[in-house]
């Protein structure tokens, strides 16, 4: 017999960093999907790449919301976006980043924000690595996200400044 773990509340922040304008309202529904209750979303032109626009969105609701947004999100080629889910009682913290080239990357995360990578996979680089240094490093990079944030920070930059609004999923 299997007994349903109680979600806990929690908070996060959807952070589109650039879509192409015919794509705004696909991602709006697809938001209001996740969390059941109409939003409303103020776009802002994303100096990082012109023609392309950008909005950032604080939510708040149960644990696993934060995964459900990322995959709402996930099936558009054109859109750079990341959505994180803070930690919360019985669960770790997360961040999803998404770019055109490189896909998708969950990584979790520690209170203060910093990527957390579990002894399962920091094992398994030590024993794919074969004690090449540079193989060990190469794996750590991409367990870390490092070419997802390379990628996403001229997009981040570019948003500093902008507004935020408070979203939280009906229960």
């Amino acid at each position: 017999m299997s007994v349903a773990m109680p979600r806990t509340p929690t908070r996060g922040v959807v952070y589109v960093h650039s879509a192409p304008k015919a794509l705004c309202p696909h991602v709006v529904w697809a938001v209001e999907g996740v969390l059941g209750a109409p939003v409303a979303v103020h776009w802002t032109d994303q100096p990082a790449a012109p023609g392309m626009v950008r909005t950032e969105l604080s939510w708040a609701g149960e644990s696993g919301t934060g995964a459900r947004l990322a995959s709402a999100l996930r099936g558009w080629d054109h859109l750079r976006y990341e959505v994180t889910e803070e930690p919360s009682p019985g669960c770790d913290g997360s961040r999803w980043s998404h770019t055109p080239r490189l896909g998708i990357h969950h990584t979790w995360t520690s209170a203060n924000g910093d990527a957390v990578v579990n002894e399962d996979r920091l094992r398994e680089v030590v024993v794919l690595a074969q004690g090449s240094p540079e193989a060990m490093e190469e794996m750590i990079e991409e367990l870390l996200g490092l070419e997802w944030d390379a990628e996403l920070e001229p997009f981040r930059y570019a948003g500093e400044g902008a507004p935020v609004r408070w979203l939280h999923k009906v229960g």
